[in-house]
């Protein structure tokens, strides 16, 4: 009998996979459509929380082997404002910055994004430097309307800063040799393998020289500057300076705390009940206004990580002590 009950059960599973189509179903899932979720508030008008959180780059960080890659800064922020120009409800936005600033490209284009963004919608953009706005942190903050620092923030670095590391005498410790084949003399410009030549240092200061006057166009250019170009250069030698001081030196508009800056936004909507909104994707909740951001690039990952951090010599609007 038993045999007969396990040759029927046989014959079932047999005929059943026979019929089946197999699913492939993905080890990680689809990265998903950013959605949103209320942090506090019940009125109708909200405002968007937006996070410049970590080193800012362009490039998106490895998930290693079985994770997602997360979608870069600049990406998440364009995302991110492209929702939220589509949304009638949203009233204004908060920049909540906590960086030491990134690449220079991607600082200036998540700038330049913000700068379009105000263009097109018309809406209050205020700045948040919590614990860090330093050099690309600061540079994206100089496109909103505002900059409020937190008592105990750091603010400034304003500068560029092009880092190389030199390979040479290491490699002659352990034997190797490095041997390059290349159409000019200019051609592996700032190589780690060698010391830059005099000509290359000078070719090199003359390109930071020119982003350094970007920056200060930039800051020039912010609604809230009182300061004169001359004032301003005498700042930005790339120190850092406390919250007081940097409000002293007019770097920023005024020190207060992330609710003092959600407090004026909705005076200045005309709703106290405003909603206090985020982005996120499904599996990345945020249970406050105080939530750590979805994306931190680290350093690694800004110069491509592994050992390509010996390889790439990149620009940057970085304060890196």
């Amino acid at each position: 009998m038993r045999k007969a009950v396990s040759a029927i059960v046989w014959m079932v599973l047999a005929t059943s996979l026979a019929g089946c189509a197999f699913v492939n179903v993905p080890l990680v899932p689809p990265p998903q459509p950013l959605e949103e979720q209320v942090l506090e508030g019940k009125g109708r008008k909200k405002i968007l929380m937006l996070d410049i959180s970590g080193t800012i780059s362009e490039l998106e960080k490895s998930g290693g082997l079985l994770g997602r890659a997360t979608p870069s800064m600049v990406s998440m922020i364009r995302e991110s404002l492209q929702k939220a120009e589509q949304d009638k409800d949203l009233a204004g936005v908060i920049l909540r910055i906590n960086s030491p600033g990134g690449t220079v490209t991607a600082s200036d284009i998540i700038h330049h994004d913000i700068g379009v963004f105000r263009q097109r919608t018309h809406l209050p953009v205020k700045a948040c430097i919590m614990s860090t706005g330093a050099s690309g942190g600061y540079y994206i903050a100089a496109a909103a309307d505002e900059i409020v620092a937190h008592p105990t923030a750091i603010v400034g670095s304003i500068g560029v800063i092009m880092m190389k590391f030199n390979v040479e005498g290491l490699m002659g410790k352990i034997g190797i040799e490095e041997q390059t084949v290349k159409s000019g003399d200019k051609k592996d410009i700032m190589s780690p393998f060698r010391r830059a030549t005099p000509e290359e240092v000078r070719l090199g200061q003359e390109i930071i020289d020119q982003l350094y006057g970007r920056f200060l166009e930039v800051i020039m250019a912010r609604p809230g500057n009182k300061l004169s170009r001359d004032e301003l250069v005498k700042l930005a030698d790339g120190r850092i300076y406390t919250a007081r001081q940097a409000l002293e030196a007019r770097l920023i508009d005024r020190t207060g705390y992330l609710d003092d800056v959600i407090a004026d936004l909705k005076t200045t909507i005309g709703d106290q009940d405003a909603r206090v909104v985020s982005y996120y994707r499904p599996g990345n909740y945020k249970g406050s206004i105080y939530a750590g951001s979805e994306a931190k690039e680290g350093l690694a990952e800004v110069f491509g990580g592994g050992v390509d951090l010996l390889s790439n010599s990149r620009f940057m609007y970085l304060w890196r002590p």
